[in-house]
């Protein structure tokens, strides 16, 4: 990583700091975020900003002994008050938003309140960051309590580089819209340069959600924007493999071991290790564990099931409730299942400390793992690392991220309780070689994957997805196309013809919505008013709707691919060809028929031509009814004089012969000052106007990897920045 430092920002620091009278006190916080990043941290020189936790009891004079000490390890603490702290982390952060990503909408309160204390809080951590952010610095974001926090530094600091790592779940779009703040929230992420998700899964749920809410489109890994790219990735999160594998053998964890198995009497032992939240499928876990029970007297004096169940949100009404429930199922299992010899569940409200969570790993023989939803969930990876003698079984929930990749794992769908019966049983009665097989398949992928190859591979994606030095102004084209492009500019005469939609500006959710922006304006106006220099903009839109957005350009205009042309400097557009004025009216009925059947599409007249667009549309549905209607079009227009045209999201009639060809053509004709052509263009239609330019011309196609142009970029903003390369190398020689 080329920059200064890296600036770690999340909700939690990595250590907890209490006051014990008048005293400050550190304890490290545990946890993987924690152990990942605390080396880049130590070793960029950089900063960890988040919430110290609840310090409102601190005077003026504690408070400030409690900043200094946080200051000397370079974490920078944002303190709230707590009514703060009730409204945006316990109310919104955890009470609208944990359940909604793990899919417990009936969780989701009715009367869901706290958005404006969960907006001012992502508004004050940005206030925070943007003091201390230095130019060259890596801005790390973490997690659900943050989400509006990428795109609020976007604001303050335009040329940062931006990462937002989520931690939970992404949930389906069906789900996730069920928001009222779904599009803020996505507004929110859109501000990052790199957003990293678990699973494949999650990421695909995220761009559905794109889709859906805002009609927004991703191109496989990345999304563009008008300002800036966003990319997409998958960074499995891991553990520090390496130190729970050291504990394992340590000799006073393994005396620990023999001792958790002697106090078992023999007993097979299984555990389960969660913190006390409904997330965790804590009571279906019980429920299976009695189904087995009932099922397999004998287990129960052959059986001991140790649920560790760590503290968590104890001041919340629902998990008090929920602590009740699961200990209200331990009392009924343990009394109906218990026998003078053994008590079948070993239950543990408590927090438990690293060396005892490793012994209690190596003594259990089955590890169960079954979360309703879990982001990643670190326990089954600490319980393989843990497990170095490959001795152990891992079950584990089909829902949770890391069911992704732990193959080895037996997975098992934790709403269905008699299947995790059936695999607590078949854990137990597995045989030596395929108990063997199966961890070492699993320690290999734990060991190979741990946190620190996990953050050092979102930090590496993320200096790549925003190089050192990138920004408007540092953004060049490739070298071969800056040649091309010198050379054209040692001609006496330069036109440079551009596609508009995808080309010099993104696609939006409709077409409506991609007027151009003031800094493209800037630029074409001033490129246009260089000696030597005449701009040709070349679209598949409406004479009206170029004249509105453009005409005050000193520019030539051609709408409709070509069908209108406006010179340079004229006030009236010209037609190329006749048209029989009912030619529409035949075919309108058959494109707003497929429009009223596909939700999200929408049917665009023109004078030439006539557009259906499903660019809002489903993306697997749209495509079928797209095939659909060219079939049927095909037909319908056979020995016409019209065709059938596909580009992006759209399929059009249009006159034939009417195409960018024809502009093409136009712009070749001889002239007597020897004139270069540079055309840039993303779609089907701009193939038409390469094809027609002479070989001499250089042709640029945007976003394609087969094309019939000599060079090609990006994105739009590689167009900005080739038009920007010819701005300010100078104008051709007279």
């Amino acid at each position: 990583m080329t920059s200064e430092r890296l600036l770690i920002v999340s909700n939690r620091l990595p250590v907890t700091a209490t006051l014990v009278d008048g005293r400050v006190e550190m304890r490290p916080s545990s946890g993987g975020l924690a152990t990942g990043l605390t080396p880049w941290h130590e070793s960029s020189n950089g900063l960890w900003i988040g919430w110290p936790g609840d310090a409102h009891d601190a005077d003026p004079t504690e408070r400030a002994a409690l900043d200094e000490e946080l200051n000397a390890r370079r974490i920078v603490p944002l303190h709230f008050d707590v009514e703060a702290v009730q409204r945006h982390y316990h109310g919104f952060a955890n009470r609208v938003l944990w359940p909604l990503c793990h899919y417990l909408i009936d969780r989701v309160p009715v009367d869901a309140t706290g958005w404006e204390a969960y907006r001012q809080a992502n508004a004050a951590f940005a206030e925070v960051v943007a003091y201390h952010y230095r130019p060259g610095d890596t801005i790390w974001v973490h997690d659900y309590q943050l989400m509006l926090l990428p795109a609020m530094l976007r604001d303050r600091l335009p040329g940062a580089r931006i990462g937002f790592f989520l931690h939970v779940p992404f949930p389906s779009s069906e789900v996730f819209r069920i928001l009222p703040w779904r599009h803020e929230l996505l507004v929110g992420l859109l501000g990052a340069d790199l957003l990293g998700f678990h699973t494949f899964a999650y990421l695909r749920h995220f761009v559905a959600s794109l889709l859906h809410v805002d009609g927004i489109e991703t191109e496989i890994d990345r999304v563009r924007l008008k300002d800036h790219e966003v990319r997409l990735g998958v960074f499995p999160m891991g553990i520090d493999a390496p130190r729970f594998s050291a504990l394992a053998r340590e000799p006073d964890v393994i005396a620990d071991v023999a001792a958790i198995r002697q106090d078992a009497g023999g007993r097979r032992i299984v555990l389960g290790v969660d913190r006390l939240d409904y997330t965790k499928g804590i009571p279906r876990r019980l429920h299976a564990i009695e189904t087995l029970l009932a099922a397999e007297p004998a287990l129960r004096d052959q059986l001991r099931y140790i649920q560790v169940a760590v503290p968590s949100r104890g001041e919340v009404d629902s998990y008090r409730r929920f602590r009740t429930q699961v200990e209200e199922s331990v009392g009924r299992i343990n009394g109906q299942f218990g026998t003078l010899r053994s008590t079948p569940v070993h239950y543990v409200h408590q927090s438990v400390s690293e060396r005892q969570l490793v012994a209690l790993y190596g003594a259990a023989d089955v590890m169960l793992v079954t979360p309703l939803r879990d982001g990643m969930n670190l326990v089954s990876k600490e319980y393989v690392a843990s497990q170095t003698g490959d001795e152990g079984v891992l079950v584990l929930s089909e829902f949770a991220g890391a069911a992704a990749e732990l193959d080895g794992a037996v997975v098992v769908n934790p709403y269905d309780v008699e299947a995790v019966a059936g695999a607590i049983r078949r854990a137990l009665a597995m045989p030596e070689g395929e108990r063997r097989s199966r961890m070492q398949r699993l320690r290999k992928r734990v060991v190979e994957h741990d946190v620190h190859a996990w953050a050092a591979a979102f930090l590496t994606a993320l200096d790549e997805a925003r190089p050192p030095a990138s920004g408007r102004a540092a953004r060049r084209p490739p070298p071969s196309l800056t040649a091309a492009l010198d050379a054209a500019l040692a001609l006496p005469r330069l036109r440079v013809l551009l596609d508009y939609d995808g080309t010099l500006v993104p696609f939006a959710r409709s077409p409506g919505l991609a007027g151009p922006d003031e800094d493209l304006l800037t630029l074409l106006r001033d490129l246009a008013a260089r000696p030597g220099i005449e701009i040709d903009i070349v679209s598949g839109r409406p004479r009206d709707t170029m004249e509105v957005w453009l005409g005050e350009l000193p520019v030539a205009l051609w709408a409709e691919h070509g069908y209108w042309w406006r010179p340079r400097g004229s006030e009236s557009w010209k037609a190329a060809a006749h048209l029989d004025p009912t030619w529409m009216a035949r075919l309108t009925p058959i494109l707003e028929q497929f429009s009223r059947t596909t939700p999200g599409s929408f049917v665009e007249a023109k004078t030439a031509s006539v557009a259906w667009h499903y660019r809002r549309a489903s993306r697997d549905f749209g495509a079928r009814q797209a095939h659909e209607l060219r079939m049927l079009l095909g037909d319908a227009l056979s020995n016409q004089p019209f065709e059938v045209l596909e580009g992006k999201k759209v399929v059009e009639v249009r006159l034939r012969g009417v195409s960018k060809a024809a502009v093409g053509r136009h712009v070749s004709e001889p002239t007597e000052t020897p004139t270069a052509v540079v055309a840039f263009g993303d779609d089907r239609t701009d193939e038409d106007l390469f094809r027609a330019l002479p070989a001499s011309a250089v042709t640029v196609a945007v976003g394609h990897s087969r094309s019939q142009a000599t060079h090609g970029v990006a994105d739009h903003l590689a167009v900005r920045a080739a038009l920007r390369y010819l701005l300010d190398s100078g104008s051709p020689e007279q």
